[in-house]
């Protein structure tokens, strides 16, 4: 019986103002790329540590359409979110977005008014998927604000959640 390969984000930071995180599933492209954009799976995976959950996960992913997230902290209810605005969509391959952060009084040094620009890629090779994401804050202070909140942890928590989705659904 063979072991699949475990595969982790590698984080990089190509410019000033940007963040990539690359990371590899055992999971065909159009699956990685629907866990991304369907809101119902969206909320299975896209949970963070334990203790959060995500009452509101809105996606009208189309050119023009437009996203909330919303993560609530059980044990005290205070809640953060994301939104914005849904630039490019090429199914299954590429999706560009805007993004605001929404702290409704959560603290956090995530920065407050600034648009980070998304880009990601979806590229598979013999059944294993490259998810490329490159995050642009504009800004070389608003880049290392989002960095020292743990960002980058928090989307490998997320993306092993998605490991174990993508496992059961493919019976391994």
């Amino acid at each position: 019986m063979s072991t699949k390969e475990k595969f982790t984000a590698q984080v990089s930071l190509p410019s000033d103002t940007e963040v990539r995180v690359t990371r590899n599933f055992h999971a065909p492209r159009t699956l990685v790329w629907q866990a991304h954009i369907d809101p119902k799976l969206a909320r299975r995976w896209l949970l963070g540590y334990p203790g959060w959950s995500m009452p509101v996960c809105e996606m009208d992913v189309r050119v023009g359409g437009t996203y909330r997230w919303r993560w609530r902290q059980d044990a005290n209810g205070e809640e953060f979110g994301f939104f914005g605005t849904f630039d490019e969509v090429n199914e299954p391959s590429k999706l560009s977005y805007d993004q605001f952060y929404d702290p409704d009084g959560y603290t956090s040094a995530m920065p407050v008014d600034n648009r980070c620009v998304i880009r990601a890629t979806y590229a598979e090779t013999n059944g294993i998927t490259t998810l490329v994401t490159v995050m642009d804050f504009g800004t070389k202070e608003a880049r290392d604000a989002a960095v020292s909140t743990g960002m980058t942890d928090g989307m490998e928590v997320n993306y092993q959640t998605l490991d174990t989705i993508f496992a059961e659904h493919q019976g391994g």
